[in-house]
């Protein structure tokens, strides 16, 4: 991670100006790009200085992939990849440049928010989601921070192509597991490979955060969270009412095959925005094959800025 920017331009074209926001896995800069000038946010992705060197070429060359993949995505609730490209041994993602907030900051300044607000934001967020399912791409880090509440009203998926890598759950050829606990779906906890019900999963899980002002399994430690994830059911949310409580439990059911397909949740939400119950019928379909279990281990990291 650089703290200046350079007086070069990277990949001959964007320079860097003021450092967005820092976490532990990267740094977002405010950027203007000399070519079309116009400002955009530029994601430098931090590799752990632990990871042997051919990992490490393996996880930048997988992220710079995965970014061209989430660049094919357009949709006004999904932050737009422009340009993703390696300089200095590390991946930089050049993404559209949002101006507002984060979710999270937005429960921590405004307190936690109404019923029918969050199922609103948990309708519009589901339907972006399954724009990127349709093409084959799982958003794999769906949090609070990883939700940006624009200026102009959008509410916008960030980090989309950089999931695995960012504070996101992958099983590395070392056997590690990085994510973000309380947001992870039980399957990924387990080591299996998920799919689009493991993002609707980590979705519900903001959902719940939203509403109440704390995740549904937040416990003194990212140990306890994990294991409350993996053996606990959710607590009943006391703020969510009875149109969308039913709905969040429905959805962080911790098998998949016992939560509604996205299209279900989608009218549910639709349902809770109105203020009115929705009919919870129980899905019927078989229990999906979410690949094999492989033994893992856990780091827990901070996600970086969610500014872009």
């Amino acid at each position: 991670m650089i703290d200046n920017p350079p007086a070069s331009l990277l990949s001959g074209r964007y320079r860097l100006i003021r450092a967005l926001g820092r976490g532990g896995m990267g740094t977002v800069w405010l950027a203007r790009d000399e070519t079309l000038d116009r400002e955009v946010a530029v994601k430098e992705v931090l590799l752990s200085p632990d990871i042997a060197a051919e990992e490490r070429a393996e996880l930048c060359e997988r992220t710079v992939r995965e970014a061209y993949a989430a660049a094919r995505l357009s949709h006004p609730g999904i932050a737009t990849v422009h340009d993703v490209f390696s300089e200095d041994g590390r991946p930089w993602i050049v993404m559209e440049l949002l101006r507002g907030r984060t979710l999270q900051d937005a429960i921590r300044d405004d307190r936690p928010w109404a019923p029918q607000r969050v199922a609103r934001l948990g309708a519009d967020l589901l339907t972006a989601l399954s724009v990127a399912h349709r093409q084959g791409i799982q958003h794999r880090d769906v949090k609070p921070g990883n939700v940006f509440l624009c200026d102009d009203g959008r509410a916008v998926l960030t980090d989309f192509g950089i999931a695995r890598i960012d504070g996101q759950v992958t099983i590395t050829q070392s056997g590690l597991l990085i994510g973000s606990p309380g947001f992870i779906a039980p399957e990924r906890l387990r080591g299996e490979r998920g799919g689009p019900l493991s993002d609707l999963w980590s979705l519900a899980a903001t959902l719940y955060t939203a509403v109440e002002g704390v995740s549904p399994f937040h416990s003194a430690s990212p140990v306890a969270t994990l294991h409350r994830v993996l053996t606990e059911d959710p607590p009943p949310s006391a703020r969510a009412g009875p149109a969308l409580g039913p709905v969040l439990l429905r959805m962080l059911s911790r098998e998949a095959a016992d939560r509604p397909d996205p299209e279900l949740a989608g009218r549910w939400l639709e349902a809770a925005a109105s203020g009115v119950p929705a009919s919870l019928d129980r899905p019927r379909r078989r229990r999906p094959r979410l690949g094999r279990a492989v033994p893992c281990l856990l780091k827990t990291s901070s996600s970086p800025p969610d500014s872009a």
